[in-house]
């Protein structure tokens, strides 16, 4: 069993998301000193990064400084601090994290229980194009990127002369039927029909260009088949073009290539179809499953290296035999389940196997619809949607984010009006 170095041991959590921050929770008060690291200083709330893109909310809103949280959970994480540093390595021997701060001064971290939790990224699965031409939505910057585009092709589509080239300027490919592609599409859809179709009367919309591009025989995988076709139909009602079987060959920036020689053409291809582990991982030396998660034991642990803990996206845990899938509920009881563990550690006992409790999952569809799967129960439509709404706003940090979502959101229901429609300049990738 590791033992602590340190006359106070030392806990280092890599990663600020969904479960950096709940295993933070469970540690503190613990006599334990626990440093955070993040490259970014605030946790972002991923779940609605589209509604960003899609001019809904304002990033802001679906943000909170780390440190913040810290001080929002009172004098009981005393013990809890934070560092905004970029991680480049471990040293297991040493038991340092490697790290470069905000100014590029490298950093070495002591540890003596590590917590590996940085998420994960876009995974293109090698796709000729994919990377170099397609959107990705796994970041507040990429959000951000996306809306700037989604609103300057408008801009430049209505001073262009010729109707091919605008035409293929204001249309949009979806690449991914799964949650996060599902929501893209309703939302993009929505916000051409509403909102932009009134800013830009010149152009004469006549009914959103929006294609979503899935190449299983079916949308949102992992959910009941009657809610898989409710979320086609609902899709299609808004004008969304659903392309089942369509696997994407290439992307250039004429648009999507598929496999079995169709095209799309459109300005604009945003990639949902994938995610993978945060390529730090790849550079620890430790054991990782082809899609770049660590491989892990039952109880979290690395099988390297007892003392350290997997948790998040970059996490192999599985389920009834099958890999967890990569979000939010699943990173935030791994969190929870990785701190127990480096609790027992301190306390002398050894950490117990991880048990995942399948909370069910859920989509929106639009205004008003929605569809979730709870347990063996599955319902859709307008309960599904307030039940979402719901769900959501509870796992929102912060009061205040909380009530300027929720009027957004009150603002798009009683008027179809998006409030941010603004091309941001303080974006560095935009």
């Amino acid at each position: 069993m590791p033992q602590p170095m340190h006359n106070t041991p030392r806990v280092v959590i890599v990663g600020a998301g969904f479960a950096g921050v709940f295993a933070a929770r469970e540690l503190a008060g613990a006599k334990a000193d626990v440093l955070i690291i993040d490259r970014n200083n605030a946790h972002a709330f991923l779940p609605l990064l589209y509604q960003v893109a899609t001019s809904a909310v304002e990033s802001e809103h679906i943000a909170a400084p780390v440190r913040g949280i810290l001080r929002n959970m009172g004098k009981k994480a005393a013990n809890l601090d934070f560092c905004m540093a970029e991680v480049r390595g471990v040293d297991f021997g040493k038991r340092d994290v490697l790290a470069h701060g905000p100014d590029g001064q490298a950093l070495s971290l002591p540890y003596d229980y590590l917590l590996l939790a940085p998420g994960s990224v876009t995974n293109t699965f090698g796709t000729p194009g994919a990377d170099e031409h397609a959107f990705s939505l796994k970041n507040l910057e990429e959000a951000v990127r996306l809306r700037n585009h989604i609103l300057r092709s408008f801009e430049a589509a209505a001073w262009t002369p010729d109707a091919d080239e605008r035409r293929h300027r204001l249309c949009f490919v979806v690449v991914g039927g799964g949650p996060t592609g599902v929501e893209l599409a309703g939302a993009m859809a929505e916000l051409m029909a509403g909102a932009l179709k009134r800013d830009f009367p010149r152009l004469a919309l006549a009914s959103p260009c929006v294609t979503l591009l899935e190449a299983g025989d079916g949308l949102l995988p992992g959910f009941p088949q009657g809610l898989r076709d409710y979320a086609k139909r609902k899709l299609t009602a808004l004008g969304v073009d659903v392309r089942l079987g369509a696997a994407v060959e290439r992307v250039t920036p004429e648009g999507a290539f598929l496999k079995d020689g169709g095209a799309h053409r459109a300005a604009t291809v945003v990639w949902t179809a994938g995610v993978k582990g945060e390529p730090v991982a790849a550079r620890l030396g430790l054991a990782t499953a082809p899609n770049g998660q660590v491989l892990a034991l039952p109880t979290l642990q690395s099988m390297e290296h007892p003392e350290v803990f997997l948790a998040g996206d970059i996490c192999r845990a599985e389920h009834a035999g099958r890999p967890l899938p990569m979000f939010a509920p699943a990173a935030i009881q791994e969190g929870r389940h990785a701190a127990r563990g480096i609790l027992r550690l301190l306390a002398g006992q050894k950490p117990q196997a991880f048990r995942y409790f399948d909370k069910g999952m859920m989509a929106t569809i639009g205004k008003k619809a929605a569809v979730v799967r709870l347990g063996r129960f599955s319902f859709k439509g307008l309960p599904a949607w307030l039940l979402w709404l719901a769900v959501h706003l509870t796992y929102l940090i912060g009061f205040r984010n909380r009530l300027f979502v929720l009027a957004n959101w009150a603002v798009d229901y009683f008027w179809s009006e998006r409030c941010v429609r603004l091309i941001s300049r303080r974006n560095p990738l935009a």
